[in-house]
């Protein structure tokens, strides 16, 4: 069945069934899903001896699952090669996966599952910045680990996450800045009505007074809506001449929102849009033709040249077919695993989480997109590039910071203290960030 259909058959026709039975089992000690991928409590615990339980935690259906189900693909993969060489401290990964079902509620009780009953060592996992907020908590009481993949609003600096996506001085900031420079001063935010995109857009804000850019319209729509008809009207109003669409908008909302963009003639030399949460396989799914000539800004795109991405992109097709895209989520959901594998090798144990977590400090990986490193505020150092769809789905690169630069989760621009530091290498600071 090739990949295209068996994902839009999983997501549409199994979506509403698969739903009910997990909002109904979320109390339950195990769902169908993870006695699939890991056998019964008994089977788990006759197994724990000689392999390593880690939890994968996202969305397989509902709204976000769009994006989602991509990244666990691509930790699959990441655990499949790792376990194929031999595993960790010589013992194989065993995977526990859950299903958020785009639904943050459901998110803390697998989250909580995973940890007080599977047992597991770590939890990979997570998307919007919604479903993270609404499992912190679990991780911090229980001073568990969460490696967390999401480019999102910063803000947040958590001794027990790890956060492998873009900070907003490594997609935000620069991209507001590219578009200053290149396609104009008058900006439409558009995007989900909750966290990730009203913070996004109050950062937004305020770097285009501090740049003497200009905000004409701000307009936001609940998470999985199909209603921009009344936003679109307000963008033709308040930009009659063109201008900048910053977009937020989150999962399959963009299929509506880009095909009413097009059906109303605003296009991308006059209407460029640049998203924060469109990628290649998005591009796949809402369809090439919309999205054509608009922009995105991440820390990947399938098109980077280095021979290790080419060899990443040959490897990920091989195991999920010739139609598979490539993300910038996707990427930071496989480095993830291996950087976990590389802290707990230097820490010689999976079980003692203090230690693989100062492990972790310091980690280097040589990245698809070029190098990372884990900086001592639990941020990656990347590459931040921009991209414009083009005729065959994928993005050409058109700027680029040309190496990597050190993340800050804390936003100059909307930080009540300019200069937090998040440091995390030393236990005696007592869990608390330093201001330099």
């Amino acid at each position: 069945m090739p990949r295209q259909f068996r994902r839009r058959k999983f997501l549409f026709f199994g979506a509403a069934v698969l739903n009910s039975i997990l909002l109904k089992a979320c109390q339950t000690t195990s769902t169908n899903e993870s006695e699939k991928t890991s056998g019964s409590a008994s089977a788990q615990e006759g197994k724990s001896k000689d392999t390593i339980k880690v939890g994968i935690l996202h969305s397989l259906t509902g709204t976000v699952a769009i994006s989602e189900i991509a990244m666990v693909e691509a930790q699959k993969l990441a655990i499949k090669e790792i376990n194929a060489a031999g595993g960790v401290l010589g013992k194989q990964i065993e995977v526990i996966l859950e299903d958020g079902a785009s639904d943050w509620d459901v998110f803390k009780v697998k989250a909580e599952k995973l940890i007080e009953q599977d047992k597991v060592v770590t939890v990979f996992g997570c998307w919007t910045s919604a479903s993270r907020k609404a499992v912190l908590d679990v991780f911090e009481s229980r001073n568990h680990l969460l490696w967390y993949p999401g480019l999102y609003e910063g803000q947040e600096c958590s001794k027990n996450v790890f956060y492998t996506g873009g900070a907003p001085n490594q997609q935000i900031e620069p991209a507001v800045d590219w578009l200053l420079k290149n396609k104009g001063k008058e900006f439409f935010l558009v995007g989900s009505d909750y966290v990730y995109p009203r913070t996004v857009n109050a950062i937004v804000k305020k770097q285009l007074e501090a740049r003497n850019g200009l905000t004409v319209g701000e307009e936001y729509q609940p998470l999985g809506s199909k209603e921009f008809t009344s936003i679109i009207a307000k963008i033709k109003k308040d930009l009659p001449n063109g201008g900048v669409i910053f977009n937020t908008v989150v999962g399959d909302s963009n299929i509506a929102f880009f095909k009413l963009m097009k059906s109303a003639g605003l296009k991308a030399d006059k209407y460029p849009v640049m998203s924060l949460v469109i990628g290649e396989e998005e591009v796949r799914q809402i369809g090439k033709d919309i999205l054509l000539g608009h922009y995105a800004c991440w820390n990947y795109f399938q098109t980077v040249e280095t021979p290790v991405n080419k060899q990443w992109v040959k490897n990920f097709k091989a195991e999920y077919g010739v139609d598979t895209r490539t993300t910038d989520p996707m990427e930071a959901a496989y480095i993830m695993v291996y950087l976990w594998k590389q802290a707990v090798e230097k820490a010689g144990t999976a079980d003692d989480l203090e230690k693989v977590r100062l492990a972790a400090i310091g980690q280097q990986f040589n990245a698809p997109a070029g190098l990372v490193t884990m900086q001592a505020n639990h941020h990656l150092s990347k590459t931040v590039y921009i991209g414009q769809v083009r005729n065959d789905g994928l993005f050409d690169i058109v700027w680029s910071t040309g190496k990597p630069i050190d993340p800050q989760p804390w936003n100059q621009f909307i930080s009540a203290t300019k200069g937090y530091a998040c440091d995390w290498s030393d236990p005696s600071k007592g869990g608390k960030f330093k201001v330099k």
